[in-house]
């Protein structure tokens, strides 16, 4: 049952921290023109000659970039912090990295300085970069095992409500205007002041309570509080249970997870669906949509609008998405999305190549791209977060976030930077390579990812040990930890581990 507690606690969380994330991918888009008109009345104050062209495009390039490094940074700090500060507390701590560049920015006019933006565009990055991986593993340690789902495609709902936010603020008549976009820059850290006020009042996760703090009657008040009953005794042996594996075991670290036979698996498949999520070329449709719209002939003034309705659609597809995860799975959903992304790049690279010639293919441009917005919003965006949660077991999820995040990130910045020499060069045919990228993941999954759809956390270990070609021996919860940790040796899922809600 979804409890009132469970509910802010999702709101909260993933407005707070996931929303900005989405903010801060679009806020740039619509006041490109104005401020890069600032960096150059800046730059012929300073020196009394205008900035020349090669060194604005540098300098803008280095603005919309510096986000993702951000993001990669974070995404490094995060398993000392959650495993220091708690899954709470490392989203409060982060409230930091969103007040901070949110002053910078909303008055780098003021100070006359593109460097604060530049500078805060890394800093907001970090938040993005936590706030990215701890929200999903916050989410997915608090739900019961029937919401796993539901709840973890919620911070990339917020993601969605975040661009879309930017771009409804970024209509010229709003904020996206020579005189607004400072503050347009500076709202993002009005979610996080809110957050900093209201998340204190919220349960950390009982999971890291009892098995990393060890710390049982908190975790047992937490678990009460979210579920809404007094009897929630099955769920924590199941904790307990884990608690002694994981004691045997001890914390894992980036380097043993990469070492550990019996995650081999996993760990390749989040590193395959974080690359597919992002090197599939979303960013870049974020990013050149204006230009694709334009070159499809819509009149200047109203690319906006129409970029607010691809945002509205992203939105309202993830929507869709939070309520079909539990009926349909996430390997369908992966699966769809994937396709649908493949065939709309295919279909775009055509249309764009007859563009010149047939008076009617610049619609088929447009919904090309709206079609790969709702594919990638259905699959491809929301689910590798849902299945990182899944796929591991207490000590390892901070480190697997760890990695699937720096994947993620560096794979953002990777796109943000070649796509422009890559439409230099190959034009519409740039749009092949990413149908390409994604056919090879939805090979992938179709090939390796299991259905993990209210599965325990240890029937997923299962599934996964045939393929490690690991043998998972299922203890009877009676053992003693010596005989535990004999069994938990590298190659094994331990036997100690039994279901998890």
């Amino acid at each position: 049952i979804l409890t009132v507690v469970l509910a802010l606690a999702t709101l909260i969380s993933a407005f707070g921290s996931s929303f900005q994330y989405g903010y801060n991918v679009a806020v740039v888009n619509s006041p490109s023109v104005f401020m890069k008109q600032f960096y150059n009345t800046t730059y012929m104050g300073r020196y009394g000659r205008p900035m020349e062209d090669s060194f604005l495009t540098l300098l803008w390039s280095f603005s919309v970039s510096m986000y993702p490094l951000g993001g990669f940074f974070g995404s490094l700090m995060v398993a000392p912090l959650v495993n220091k500060l708690g899954r709470k507390g490392t989203l409060l701590f982060n409230n930091i990295f969103s007040i901070v560049p949110a002053v910078m920015m909303g008055v780098s006019e003021i100070a006359k300085s593109y460097e604060i933006i530049i500078v805060a565009r890394v800093i907001v990055g970090i938040c993005a970069g936590l706030s990215s991986n701890v929200v999903p593993m916050y989410l997915g340690e608090l739900s019961p095992k029937n919401l796993r789902g539901a709840l973890g495609v919620v911070p990339q709902l917020f993601i969605t409500v975040g661009i879309l936010s930017a771009q409804v603020l970024g209509i010229r008549n709003i904020l996206g205007n020579s005189t607004g976009w400072p503050l347009m820059l500076g709202l993002t850290g009005i979610p996080a002041v809110i957050e900093l006020v209201l998340l204190p009042f919220f349960p950390e996760s009982p999971r890291y309570m009892l098995i990393q703090k060890g710390d049982e009657k908190t975790a047992k008040k937490a678990l009460q509080r979210l579920r809404g009953w007094e009897n929630v005794e099955e769920e924590l042996e199941e904790m307990r249970l884990e608690e002694q594996s994981e004691r045997a075991e001890g914390r894992l670290s980036v380097l043993s997870l990469l070492s550990q036979r019996s995650l081999r698996w996993q760990l390749v498949s989040i590193i395959i669906m974080n690359m597919g999520q992002q090197l599939s070329g979303v960013n870049a449709i974020y990013y050149y949509a204006d230009s694709i719209y334009a070159t499809a002939g819509v009149k200047e003034n109203d690319i906006q609008y129409v970029t607010v309705g691809t945002g509205a659609v992203n939105v309202f597809m993830t929507i869709a998405a939070v309520f079909v995860v539990e009926a349909s799975g996430r390997r369908l959903l992966l699966l769809c999305g994937f396709g649908i992304c493949c065939a709309a790049c295919v279909v775009l690279t055509v249309a764009l190549n007859f563009q010149e010639s047939v008076t009617w293919m610049p619609y088929i441009s447009i919904a090309c791209v709206i079609i790969y917005v709702i594919g990638h919003a259905i699959g491809p965006s929301p689910i590798p977060y849902v299945v990182t949660t899944e796929m591991f077991r207490q000590s390892a999820r901070p480190a697997a976030f760890m990695v699937a995040g720096s994947v993620h990130w560096l794979s953002n910045f990777t796109v943000g930077l070649i796509f422009p020499f890559l439409e230099t060069g190959l034009g519409p045919y740039s749009f092949i390579i990413f149908s390409v990228i994604c056919l090879v993941t939805l090979v992938y999954i179709w090939l390796v990812v299991p259905e993990t759809k209210s599965k325990t956390f240890l029937e997923i270990c299962q599934m996964f040990a045939k393929r490690n070609k690991v043998e998972l021996k299922l203890g009877d919860g009676d053992l003693s930890l010596k005989e535990t940790k004999e069994n938990t040796h590298p190659g094994l899922c331990p036997r100690q581990t039994l279901p998890q809600g």
